[in-house]
């Protein structure tokens, strides 16, 4: 059984085909330009040679912020994001009329937490969080199996934190707060406080303690709200895997003992970890989003 899957990103779009065990048949990648030019070569991808009538089903896992409630007059559309053209825009009603699917979606952090579930480092594991810190900061949740939307959807990145302990002149670059993880954490931040892209700087760089903090004091936060059995770091700023010992250690050192599990004072290794699935996620997500919607 094949399956197609939708990462809409703001920076590209990423369509594949994929089995129901996640492995990726095929792959296509393209920026993400005017709506209706990136949607006019994501529809050919999938049209191409007939390749659309033997899938299953085809999920879109898009950037937001996007509109999930069904009642709503804009359900499905992509709403307030900073890209102008896609505000507002009905992206789940264009790719549907345009393919003749109904086409599951959600947040692509939350069909990321759903491939980990179904595929990766949360397989088998019931409540789980996805974080992506990237050109911004996102978080998808799952409990209990199922992915979370309430009034919206969670927006993560915009919790607000005390700020560093080595220096509080910062307030980060969001336009709508101060102190938030995004606007104190992403990669444009990290470049905008300290002059250079993150992957120019060293390990030894002071940005990285910095960085480390913040993240730790969102992910208590989150394991204090949320309760996960997993939490999951993707993203380009994640790629420098020796930020992961570095949170582990501050996010113990800030909770002090008072979670008191085993998996947090001896295995932290395990409950904090980077996306078993890499920098397929995101595809893997939306792809994951049309299986679960076949099981249903």
């Amino acid at each position: 059984m094949q399956f197609g899957g939708i990462e809409a990103g703001g920076t590209k779009f990423v369509c594949g085909i994929g089995t129901e065990g996640g492995e990726i048949l095929d792959r296509f990648v393209t920026p993400t330009t005017e709506p209706d030019e990136t949607l006019e070569r994501v529809i050919h991808f999938f049209k191409r040679s007939g390749e659309k009538d033997s899938l299953l089903g085809i999920g879109l896992a898009t950037f937001g912020p996007i509109d999930l409630n069904p009642k709503s007059e804009t359900y499905g559309y992509i709403t307030s994001t900073p890209k102008k053209r896609w505000q507002n825009f009905n992206i789940k009603g264009e790719l549907e009329r345009a393919l003749d699917f109904e086409i599951p979606f959600d947040t692509d952090v939350n069909g990321a937490v759903l491939a980990e579930h179904l595929w990766g480092g949360a397989k088998d594991i019931m409540n789980a969080v996805y974080i992506t810190v990237g050109t911004g900061i996102g978080g998808g949740v799952m409990v209990n199996g199922e992915l979370v939307h309430g009034l919206l959807h969670p927006e993560m990145g915009h919790m607000r934190l005390r700020g560093s302990s080595s220096s509080t002149d910062f307030k980060g670059i969001c336009p709508f707060h101060e102190y938030c993880l995004e606007g104190l954490a992403s990669g444009p931040a990290i470049e905008a406080r300290w002059g250079q892209p993150a992957v120019e700087l060293e390990p030894t760089h002071p940005a990285w303690t910095t960085e480390a903090e913040y993240l730790a004091e969102g992910i208590v936060n989150i394991i204090l709200l949320l309760s996960p059995e997993r939490i999951i770091l993707g993203g380009g700023v994640m790629q420098q895997e020796f930020l992961f010992p570095m949170i582990r250690d501050k996010v113990q050192h800030l909770l002090n003992d008072y979670i008191h599990k085993p998996v947090i004072l001896e295995y932290i290794d395990r409950y904090i970890i980077p996306p078993k699935l890499g920098n397929q996620a995101g595809l893997l997500g939306a792809i994951a989003l049309a299986v679960k919607q076949k099981r249903i």
